[in-house]
């Protein structure tokens, strides 16, 4: 909704979903990650208040909980936009040129890499291999892997994007 909450609120109603996901776990310190998968799924993302509440109920550092989330790549600290754009920057790629494409959507879209726009819509990611490499360069957006692509094509398919968000904001 479009209604204005502030940070206490927010925090609160966060704290409440998080801790209704606790309930569903023993505090049991190899329940961890199962724990941050389902708060990743829940939110998108896993939240910083999230990383507090889960290490007091597990009694462990949050220095602990933190150090999973960055050591698996499918958890992530930020929110990600409608549509992630993930940038391979594997040899393979970054030989072809996926740096460019990395420094156009930059361009493109006003944020930097890990950033997600104002309104939501796009989120900026690079990895380091998406398995694709006789593909290279290749970037995705969410699931759809675009392969062998030049920073025209990025443009081109940019704004394929761009037309059909401004559709559903029409409609």
């Amino acid at each position: 909704g479009g209604h204005f909450m502030n940070e206490q609120t927010t925090n609160e109603a966060l704290d409440k979903e998080i801790k209704n996901i606790l309930k569903l776990y023993p505090q049991e310190e190899d329940r961890l990650i199962m724990i941050l998968e389902e708060v990743q799924s829940h939110f998108g993302y896993v939240p910083e208040r999230a990383q507090m509440l889960v290490a007091e109920y597990l009694s462990i550092p949050v220095a602990r909980v933190y150090g999973v989330i960055t050591f698996y790549s499918r958890f992530t600290l930020k929110p990600k936009g409608k549509y992630n754009i993930s940038i391979c920057l594997g040899t393979a790629c970054f030989v072809k040129g996926s740096q460019g494409i990395l420094d156009r959507a930059i361009e493109r879209l006003g944020i930097e890499e890990g950033d997600i726009t104002p309104d939501g819509n796009f989120s900026i990611e690079t990895v380091r291999c998406v398995g694709a490499c006789g593909l290279a360069p290749v970037f995705m957006i969410n699931k759809e892997v675009y392969g062998r692509s030049s920073i025209k094509d990025f443009d081109k398919i940019l704004d394929e994007y761009v037309d059909m968000i401004y559709h559903e904001n029409q409609a």
